[in-house]
């Protein structure tokens, strides 16, 4: 059955309790804060959005608990990570060779129709790259549990089987932001997609663990501009769309070929910008409402019309 996903900007002020409001919701409602690691039961303020009908699953303070009753599996699972972090820093190291080529090309100037070309199969060969990418971390997970079932592993099992209770009769699920690679390893860990039935609400962290391609990005770091880049798979409740938190604050979105190259590497997905007060109201097959905030193909932000 699908379910509607709503996708909601930053929380800093908090909406949650309007949207709420207005899906009519009957029941208990699920949260996931792992995201917020130690901060997981920190959620008064969120519950209180939920008129207390929050029921937080735990599933960062179930993670450490299969790292202290399962330490086979929890070895096993930091070399996968220690794998992992290989394989990303190798993938960075292609992706800016390729990235550059890109904006070289771009600033080449050549003759129009030449130079267009030549743009197109630049970007198609980062797009070659981030797919390669993906392949290869899917290889690696595949092996990974091949050789470590989850189902197969007690202490997994067990939370397993307490997650899907609790999921059994929720009204909905509620994701909060943090850290994406967090909330994505334990929302697959306790196997939340498969005893999910209900609408979901996510934002932030929680929007791009959502999807079937989870891109990081920051151009306005520190230490300069970063490449945008692909950091595994998420649950793939959400396709065909690229969430954008804090858009205006993480992008160069006044440089359009810049954002011309974010926008077609990652087409035919859309780029949707979250912002302060935003709302999304999509499904599992990415459909986005007319007036959604998207980013184009051509670098521009512009707004989704009626077909």
């Amino acid at each position: 059955m699908r379910h509607p996903v709503i996708l909601l900007g930053p929380q800093r002020t908090p909406a949650l309790d309007a949207v709420v409001h207005s899906m009519d919701l009957d029941g208990q409602i699920a949260t996931i804060t792992a995201g917020w690691q130690e901060r997981e039961p920190d959620d008064e303020e969120l519950d209180d959005q939920l008129d207390g009908r929050g029921v937080n699953l735990s599933l960062y303070e179930r993670w450490l608990d299969v790292q202290e009753r399962d330490q086979e599996f929890a070895a096993a699972e930091r070399r996968l990570r220690a794998l992992l972090d290989d394989v990303q820093q190798l993938y960075l190291l292609r992706l800016d060779h390729g990235l550059r080529a890109v904006y070289d090309v771009q600033q080449h100037g050549d003759p129009a129709p030449l130079h267009a070309n030549a743009v197109t199969e630049a970007i198609e060969a980062v797009r070659v790259l981030d797919e390669q990418h993906l392949e290869r971390i899917s290889d690696v997970h595949n092996q990974f549990y091949q050789r470590w079932p989850p189902h197969e592993r007690p202490v997994i099992a067990h939370h397993r089987a307490e997650v899907a209770r609790l999921l059994e009769d929720t009204a909905a699920l509620v994701i909060t932001g943090g850290h994406v690679g967090v909330l994505v390893t334990t929302m697959h860990l306790f196997n939340v997609s498969a005893a999910l039935d209900a609408p979901v609400i996510a934002w932030s962290a929680g929007a791009m663990a959502l999807t079937d391609r989870i891109v990081l990005f920051h151009d306005r770091a520190v230490q300069g501009p970063g490449n945008p880049e692909l950091y595994g798979r998420g649950l793939s409740l959400l396709r065909g769309v690229v969430p954008l938190p804090h858009a205006s604050g993480r992008l160069l979105l006044e440089d359009g070929a810049r954002m011309s190259v974010f926008a077609r590497r990652f087409a035919p997905a859309r780029c949707v910008l979250l912002e302060a007060g935003t709302r999304v109201d999509t499904d599992s097959e990415g459909s986005c409402p007319v007036g959604t905030r998207v980013l184009a193909t051509d670098g521009r932000v512009s707004v989704l019309e009626a077909a």
